[in-house]
């Protein structure tokens, strides 16, 4: 009787866990398989962070591309590029022999960015649709990634960084700019951003603090591995937190 009595609450609790797997109906099929964020997770934001006037005054676009060490000749992914600010300026530093691919989600900012590159004559940018589990690159193919104030704003950040993942060449990097604030007020926590990085199989190499950017400047690059989808462990939405007490 005793034994009874505790495997029906076992079955009721597999019931209720199996339940849960399944009712997800708010979440793409295509990011099931990976965990959620243990933290809240920005709204869309304005595609346009501030005016570009403002920005180039602040010489924030120079200095991420110097920081970045963009060359004449690469190949670099804008994700999230919006109105395209860091887009046509990558388009200007990698020159003729080199390419850029602007992606986003926002297909109405899309096709204005369309007509932009296309009055610009920008002969060496590509425009990509995206999704929120998955930027949707092709695999060996850049040699920096940037992400410009738009991480905080990714539903899937498992799901979407492990995708990112293969799209590095050998030697590629992904380039994240951000603020330091909680992640539903358009931020993330440095901390808690290359935690995220490192559970999908990313190391940090650079970190910078940056007025000018208004926020921070970080580098990872690709592990030598990255794991299966059910061994990613998400991180503690109060890493930061403990992070700093820490410190």
């Amino acid at each position: 009787m005793k034994s009874a009595y505790l495997i029906l609450p076992l079955m009721s609790a597999i019931a209720a866990l199996g339940a849960c797997k399944q009712a997800q109906p708010d979440r793409p099929e295509t990011a099931r398989q990976f965990p959620l964020p243990d933290r809240p997770v920005s709204d869309l934001g304005a595609n346009q962070f501030s005016t570009e006037t403002a920005r180039d005054a602040a010489g924030e676009a120079q200095k991420v591309m110097d920081l970045a060490e963009i060359e004449p000749g690469m190949t670099v992914a804008d994700i999230g590029a919006g109105e395209g600010y860091y887009t046509v300026r990558l388009a200007e530093r990698v020159g003729s022999e080199g390419r850029v691919l602007a992606q986003d989600i926002d297909e109405d900012a899309l096709e204005r960015l369309g007509n932009r590159v296309e009055k610009e004559r920008l002969d060496n940018v590509s425009i990509k649709l995206g999704a929120g589990d998955d930027p949707r690159l092709p695999e060996n193919s850049f040699d920096r990634i940037f992400l410009v104030h738009m991480y905080h704003e990714v539903q899937e950040p498992y799901a979407f960084l492990y995708r990112l993942w293969p799209a590095l060449n050998e030697g590629g990097q992904v380039i994240v700019v951000d603020v330091d604030r909680p992640t539903d007020q358009h931020g993330i926590n440095p901390l808690l951003l290359s935690c995220e990085f490192k559970r999908v199989g990313f190391e940090l190499v650079a970190f910078k603090d940056a007025p000018e950017l208004a926020g921070y400047y970080a580098q990872f690059k690709a592990a030598a591995t990255r794991p299966e989808p059910e061994d990613i462990k998400p991180c503690r939405g109060d890493t930061a937190g403990a992070g700093n007490a820490a410190k």
